[in-house]
């Protein structure tokens, strides 16, 4: 795929020279990280356009340091024990929740970011992050299907095409425990935050019951493996899916008829950021309406940044693409929250689920 190329060309470079963006490090608290000029930056894989790493480089005489990892579970999990030196990270909206919770990150000074005034008032003041104390937006977009209409012979409209016994051992699920059963409680009927063990159970039952269909428990990478031919249908985030759509004209998204998850991923600032002023600098820079706008014309997933939007910045067919931009009208607008001491539960049922299938 073009993109990951472009990302693994990146991290050669990043190797090589003393300057650029370095994708993948796995330690982001070398000696270089004592220079003010240095930005620990850790977000999802290809997620941003290499560019704008580039530009910021540039503009602010800075070195950016670029891990990445796969999950909202991996990146919780990296940064529990402590900082180990990251300045920014991507978290999405329930997750902003759990580490302004347990102090993972930092309160924002709002007067350091003027930028925020870029954003659609729709996507600020959330649930999950009241006045944005914590985080301010950098995407949003849906779970769905992603599919390969050659394979499928039609087009897919419901969370039931996933587990068509015609699909046996073809279907990739993510490896993200609350998005994955959030959208199995959804077609069930239920809330996909609810805190009833009976309906968890029921989510945690249908998957191990249709195990037959699956593959893989993908982390954040169905999108390659349907490219790939591996599996005939992937439960993926929008973007990434159009990412491979570019390339490869049989794969189709679908947001399911019963109702998706929609998500915001978002940008904090990691308590105890070694570099906490560059950070700003970063958020704001990323928050420009140009800079929004390469990004989600890059990564194909829908930009918050309504200045970006009234400038006509966006590609103009992902405007237009409801599958990007969905309205409500196109879908059943369910976000993933914080759901406390019902936590354990969720956790426990995911542990028999991978037990369950062994995948």
């Amino acid at each position: 795929m073009k993109r990951l190329l472009v990302f693994l060309l990146l991290f050669i470079i990043g190797v090589t020279l003393p300057f650029g963006c370095a994708a993948n490090q796995s330690n982001p608290t070398g000696a270089n990280n004592n220079q003010e000029n240095v930005l620990s930056v850790y977000n999802y894989s290809t997620y941003i356009d290499p560019a704008v790493i580039t530009e910021f480089e540039k503009k602010y005489n800075a070195k950016v340091k670029y891990d990445t990892y796969e999950s909202n579970d991996d990146l919780y999990a990296k940064l529990k024990p402590g900082n180990p030196g990251y300045d920014v990270i991507f978290p999405s909206d329930y997750m902003v929740t759990v580490m302004a919770k347990e102090k993972i990150i930092e309160e924002l000074n709002l007067a350091n970011i003027p930028n925020i005034k870029n954003i659609d008032p729709k996507f600020l003041n959330t649930p999950f992050d009241p006045g944005n104390k914590y985080s301010v937006p950098y995407q949003w977009g849906t779970m769905g299907l992603g599919y390969n209409i050659k394979a499928t012979g039609k087009e897919l409209s419901s969370w039931a095409d996933a587990f068509d016994p015609k699909y046996k051992g073809r279907v990739a699920l993510m490896d993200e425990l609350r998005t994955q059963v959030g959208g199995i409680l959804i077609y069930l009927g239920y809330d996909p935050n609810t805190q009833n063990p009976d309906e968890i159970a029921k989510a945690k039952n249908f998957i191990i019951e249709n195990r037959d269909n699956i593959a893989a428990f993908a982390p954040d990478t169905g999108q390659m493996l349907l490219d790939r031919g591996q599996v005939d249908i992937a439960v993926e985030w929008s973007g990434d899916v159009f990412q491979v759509m570019e390339e490869n004209p049989n794969i189709r998204y679908a947001i399911p008829k019963e109702g998706t998850l929609v998500w915001i991923d978002n940008i904090c600032i990691v308590k105890d950021a070694p570099h906490k002023a560059l950070a700003e600098k970063f958020v704001n820079f990323l928050l420009e309406p140009e800079i929004g706008a390469k990004i989600s014309n890059f990564i194909k997933f829908a930009s918050p940044n309504q200045a970006a939007i009234a400038k006509g910045l966006i590609a103009k067919e992902d405007l237009q693409n409801k599958s990007i931009y969905a309205s409500p009208e196109t879908l059943k607008m369910a976000f993933i929250s914080d759901v406390e001491d019902a936590t354990r539960i969720y956790d426990e049922a995911w542990t028999e689920i991978k037990a369950g299938i062994g995948k």
